[in-house]
């Protein structure tokens, strides 16, 4: 597989030709990868595209796969945390996902409490930039035990927290269980009062909910996932990864051995689907309306002409009129109120027949 993601990265490197701000190990289980696997992947990269002087460069990291000291080379044993550093990974995304080991064993984790802080206190002697994942309306979390995952996060310091509802997978264990009863369902007013409380607890810490569901100190905003979120060309390399070029969004399949068969064979094993301008007006309102800075009027003008302009405004007043939107100067924004509805907010704001 790490051979095969080199060949894609070669196979690629005309995609970009930007200089690359940022790079990001994850959508899969990265720190599954051993040090020299991880070593390869960042070297290729550095061979096949140019590279900025000081980027971004994240590992998605599971508490339970990390081990505290892993033999190199042959050599004496070095800690983890120093061996990802000295290969030149900056940031850390560790998904706790849950400090309390009922949360844990219901959504599958094969790690424990324990093992979560013990894997955050250990990262943070060698990392300073440090995201964790934490998920809300789990079944059965009460009120409190939620805030008390809040309150031990904001307590350990981390500068940047990814908090996310918890979404029922497809044949997954979970979704087993929910139809056979066994769990509850998820509920949404659940989860938005769970939301509710981390806005609350979050603002009075000094963060800064930059997006729906990511959280900073002052300057710890992920460069990776606001560069998304700006509508910026992404190269997305290994199965199931996407990408998107400005005018169209592509895909590999997520067959692992057909993957590795045909980037073996030189073929790029992707589908690929151009963007109408209504699909790219589409997109910007749905990742814009989810920041802290929101839709710009004149962006959408400049960008998608005045019709564009004229449906949004006409679209937008219903959810003023509720407070679940406001203008501010330039830009279109969510409340705190319409906070927790604001992906249905967008679709609402979403055009589908003006080509």
């Amino acid at each position: 597989m790490v051979a095969a993601i080199c060949k894609e990265l070669e196979l690629r490197k005309s995609e970009m030709v930007e200089t690359v701000q940022t790079i990001y190990f994850g959508g899969g289980t990265p720190s599954l990868l051993t040090i020299e696997e991880l070593k390869t992947i960042l070297d290729t990269v550095y061979n096949q595209f140019h590279i900025s002087e000081a980027p971004e460069i994240t590992l998605e990291a599971n508490p339970d796969d990390i081990i505290f000291n892993e033999p190199i080379d042959g050599q004496s044993q070095i800690n983890i945390f120093e061996a990802y550093k000295n290969i030149g990974i900056n940031r850390l995304s560790i998904g706790v996902q849950s400090f309390f080991e009922e949360d844990l064993k219901l959504m599958n984790r094969a790690h424990n409490a324990t093992e979560a802080l013990a894997c955050i206190n250990k990262a943070k002697e060698h990392f300073d930039n440090i995201s964790i994942d934490l998920i809300y309306g789990i079944p059965k979390m009460t009120r409190e035990r939620w805030l008390e995952n809040i309150k031990i996060a904001l307590a350990l310091d981390i500068p940047h927290l990814s908090c996310y509802a918890l979404t029922v997978e497809p044949k997954t264990a979970l979704e087993n269980f929910i139809k056979k009863g066994i769990v509850p369902p998820v509920e949404d007013d659940v989860a938005q009062e769970h939301h509710k409380l981390l806005l609350e607890y979050t603002e009075a810490s000094g963060y800064d909910n930059y997006e729906f569901s990511n959280f900073c100190k002052p300057g710890w905003e992920s460069q990776n996932n606001t560069a998304y979120w700006q509508g910026k060309p992404y190269l997305g390399i290994g199965p199931s990864a996407h990408s998107y070029d400005g005018n169209a969004r592509s895909w590999n399949i997520n067959n692992n051995p057909l993957y590795i068969k045909k980037i073996t064979t030189g073929e790029l094993p992707m589908e690929r689907e151009s963007l109408s301008k209504t699909d790219k007006y589409n997109e910007y309102v749905m990742t814009r309306l989810r920041t802290k800075n929101g839709v710009s009027f004149t962006e959408i003008s400049k960008n998608f002409g005045t019709k564009y302009l004229e449906y949004l405004e006409l679209q937008m007043k219903e959810h003023i009129t509720s407070n679940f939107l406001i203008i501010d100067g330039e830009n279109l924004k969510v409340t705190k109120k319409g906070k927790f509805l604001s992906d249905g907010i967008a679709s609402d704001l979403f055009l589908l027949n003006l080509e």
